[in-house]
């Protein structure tokens, strides 16, 4: 099965690492976007408030998770219309992502779309399922074909591109006249610097109808919660359900003692913003240290990462960085059309942000 896959693309970079990590003052990682806060009191309270539960929890969550996870939707981003039985937890988005093709039924007769630029796992759940994949940004790169799968990502994972409603309109309408289902993945929703970000399942996208939508978010990014596995997918609910029957059936649990964790965090948004302030003074720390180091900064206005190039190829811009003991992560990664472009990010603490700033402003 592994041969139907790319080379896993972290392996490339290691002489690059070993590069940085060769600096006098140390490497500054900002290669992989992966928390680097504390997990909230909080939220690590009701995670061993049921350490003593010994029995198996149910695949389709707590009724308190899913409720939670409506709640928060509503608060948060104004996504109304969810019924809490259309909620699943799945054990991190990027095994769902990995999964979804399959669990959809789909093989070598479908096709699945997805962006230009795009986190790699999307690529890699459609190759493991034996489906058609294609690359395209604008529904006229489709012409007459009909998708079984499209794959959106906004706020996007490495861009930081926000797809307006209009756009996520045409998709919507699109997708409902080909039988296309709709994948959404929505994990850096919370993480929007600049303008405005939609859920799919925004009423002035969807009309209220979740029909053929479905809806990934996480809580590894605002929550801290990477290390916990913690996400859900949500939207329509007879495609949930049939998710749910086929998870059912293999054992794709998550935790009990991470879904009481899952529920303190979807339940409490004081902590959310104060990660989310975080990452806003960072952000503003690297963005005008790589503009005055002559970089060229492009969308980036959401999400966790600065999609940067100084107009060369992309790997040539990561030994610059190397050379400074800073590591980022090849814009190639993410598609052809990034190979100019590196991707770095702002899960860093602040001493190390400081010091990825002053090295390449010096």
């Amino acid at each position: 099965m592994s041969s139907l896959l790319p080379d896993f693309p972290w392996d490339t970079i290691a002489s690059v690492k070993a590069k940085a990590a060769a600096h006098p003052g140390g490497i500054v990682d900002l290669s992989v976007g992966t928390p680097v806060d504390p997990v909230d009191p909080l939220i690590r309270a009701a995670l061993s408030s049921v350490a003593e539960v010994p029995g198996y929890p149910t695949t389709h969550g707590t009724p308190e998770l899913r409720q939670a996870a409506v709640d928060a939707m509503k608060r948060r981003f104004g996504i109304t219309g969810v019924d809490p039985a259309a909620v699943l937890p799945v054990i991190g988005t990027k095994e769902l992502i990995a999964g979804l093709p399959r669990l959809l039924g789909l093989g070598a007769e479908d096709l699945v779309v997805i962006p230009e630029v795009a986190y790699p796992t999307y690529e890699v759940g459609a190759l493991l399922s034996g489906s058609r994949i294609i690359r395209a940004d604008g529904l006229t790169q489709l012409g007459p074909e009909k998708p079984a799968l499209i794959y959106l990502n906004s706020p996007s994972n490495p861009t930081g591109k926000v797809l307006g409603v209009e756009h996520l309109r045409k998709v919507v309408e699109f997708a409902r006249e080909r039988g296309a289902i709709v994948a959404s993945d929505e994990c850096y929703l919370g993480l929007t610097w600049e303008g405005r970000a939609v859920s799919i399942l925004d009423p002035e996208v969807s009309d209220g109808d979740h029909t053929g939508l479905l809806a990934i978010h996480s809580l590894s990014k605002t929550s801290n919660l990477a290390s916990y596995r913690a996400g859900f997918v949500t939207g329509d609910p007879e495609l949930v359900a049939e998710l749910l029957e086929v998870r059912k059936h293999s054992g794709m649990m998550l935790p009990f003692p991470i879904q009481a964790a899952m529920t303190a965090a979807l339940g409490d948004d004081t902590h959310e913003s104060q990660q989310r302030e975080r990452y806003r003074a960072r952000r503003e720390v690297l963005r005008n240290a790589l503009l005055q180091a002559g970089f060229r900064i492009d969308d980036s206005e959401a999400g966790l990462y600065l999609w940067s190039t100084r107009g060369e190829p992309c790997r040539t811009t990561l030994d610059w960085l190397a050379e400074r003991g800073i590591l980022a992560a090849p814009g190639e990664f993410y598609g052809p059309r990034g190979n100019q472009h590196v991707r770095i990010a702002l899960t860093a603490t602040d001493e190390r942000i400081a010091v990825a700033a002053e090295r390449l402003t010096s």
